[in-house]
């Protein structure tokens, strides 16, 4: 009888589990200019902006870029000659209109 109560509750762990897997798996993405980025990493460019204004330099390149926390699909941004405006137009696309999913932009809503 003990064996039958375990495979309910069983099932019900994995269930959780592969909820959690595909809820990670369906990030929003934002395609800018033929780059595309998740909305989680640019959600984080405010903060490493803050922490790398010690690194401004008279680099070509904006300051974030330099960064070692800088999210690995935001560094090809870095090679374009546009990155600066590149990153405070994708940084308003994410917080005026992507949680909404109301931008065309955002994908995966």
């Amino acid at each position: 009888m003990m064996g039958s109560r375990a495979v309910p509750g069983c099932l019900w762990e994995v269930a959780v589990v592969l909820l959690l897997v595909l809820q990670s798996t369906q990030s929003v993405h934002i395609k800018y200019q033929g780059f595309q980025v998740q909305l989680e990493s640019v959600k984080k460019l405010s903060d490493l902006e803050v922490a790398s204004l010690h690194l401004q330099t008279q680099r070509p390149l904006p300051s974030v870029c330099y960064h070692p926390g800088l999210p690995s699909d935001l560094l090809p941004i870095c090679a374009s000659q546009e990155a600066d405006s590149i990153f405070k137009a994708l940084k308003t696309i994410a917080f005026d209109e992507c949680e909404l999913c109301v931008n065309v932009a955002c994908t995966g809503c």
